[in-house]
């Protein structure tokens, strides 16, 4: 007796997964929504996509995905009878997102094709940003947009303007100043003197005709404030230094120097850590001119370059390498590192040089 009702009960669990997963059809009462124009403070919109059973078997809602983490689907859980309707909801949340946008929901179902795709698109309007955000780098109550007047690209003979935002968010009258300024840069704040309330501006003026940096560099500057040295509050000033190569002519870029590398990558393979390995990139001057090394930088201190090449002409056709020690102390598994090298290669002027290593 309890062998027949054994085979009773599986046969009526067979029944009703067969049922279950039975090939249905489907009808969405529409396959795209549009939010229209909404602010991104109105907070996340929804809407419901409703679907009908049009088939004769139980419709089931297998999983809903969603083209991004923006998006947040649900959905009906329990399989929807014939005749019947259940929904897709599709949640989307604006904060930090503004502009149109255009997603997708894909719905997997019992049904023949086994998804279908569901579209939600929108425009959000942005909020208005709080000084907070706008002013990210408090100092006292001064705030600056950033910590990092930020130059990008300086060509060596030349000089380079660049302004940021700064607000005085006290009740009082506050002066700024700036201190332990390198040669090569001038740095003040406009007006000097911000009333309550005031926005300004800190103007930077960058000569790179009077430094002997090539590639990244990054000073650092200290703010005053009334007269008084802010401790802990340093402000960065970076600028990628690079080779001028506008004056050349068409006959100077056809005898200009070229640097060719052998090899752009260095494999050290499994190696040991706690010790530290030589490693060397060879190159040719494949052009008509001296070629010259103007600066080696690695991006850490890891890997110790030799700038032993650093200025000195290579005449057309000699071949030589840069020398590199890596020390593998404190790393474990893949690690890779960088060197830069920098020339007077029109055509390769920043050169990109690998280090990768498996450390035991």
């Amino acid at each position: 007796m309890k062998k027949l009702v054994l085979i009773v009960a599986m046969l009526i669990v067979s029944m009703n997964l067969k049922s279950q997963y039975s090939i249905t059809t489907l009808k969405f009462s529409e396959t795209q929504h549009d939010f229209g124009v909404f602010r991104e403070e109105s907070g996340r919109q929804t809407f419901d996509f409703v679907v009908a059973n049009t088939g004769s078997q139980p419709l089931v809602i297998q999983k809903v995905t969603a083209s991004c983490g923006c998006t947040t689907p649900s959905w009906t859980k329990s399989p929807i009878p014939p005749g019947g309707q259940g929904k897709v909801t599709a949640i989307y949340d604006p904060v930090n997102l503004p502009g149109v946008f255009n997603k997708t929901l894909t719905v997997y179902t019992n049904t023949k094709p086994a998804s279908t795709t569901l579209t939600i698109k929108g425009e959000v309007t942005p909020r208005e940003k709080t000084v907070e955000e706008l002013f990210t780098f408090p100092v006292g109550k001064i705030r600056f947009e950033s910590n990092n007047l930020a130059f990008t690209n300086v060509k060596k003979t030349g000089i380079k303007n660049k302004e940021m935002q700064i607000i005085n968010t006290t009740s009082l009258p506050v002066k700024v100043e700036f201190d332990a300024l390198p040669a090569h840069l001038k740095i003040k704040a406009e007006p000097e003197i911000l009333k309550p309330g005031q926005k300004g501006l800190v103007i930077g003026t960058y000569d790179a005709t009077k430094t002997d940096g090539w590639g990244y560099v990054n000073d650092m500057v200290k703010i005053k404030l009334n007269g008084v040295t802010q401790e802990n509050a340093f402000y960065y000033v970076s600028a990628n230094l690079v080779e001028d190569f506008s004056s050349l002519t068409k006959d100077d870029l056809a005898s200009a120097p070229v640097f060719k590398p052998l090899t752009t990558t260095a494999n050290l393979g499994k190696i040991k850590g706690s010790s530290q390995y030589d490693v060397e990139y060879k190159f040719t001057n494949e052009g008509k001119r001296d070629l010259i090394i103007r600066h080696i930088r690695s991006t850490c201190g890891c890997t110790a370059v030799q700038q032993e090449n650093q200025g000195i002409g290579i005449k057309p056709g000699e071949s030589s390498s840069i020398k590199a020690v890596f020390n593998s102390g404190g790393y474990k598994g893949n690690v890779t590192k960088v060197i830069y090298v920098y020339t007077n290669d029109p055509k390769n002027s920043e050169v990109v040089l690998m280090l990768n290593a498996d450390v035991d």
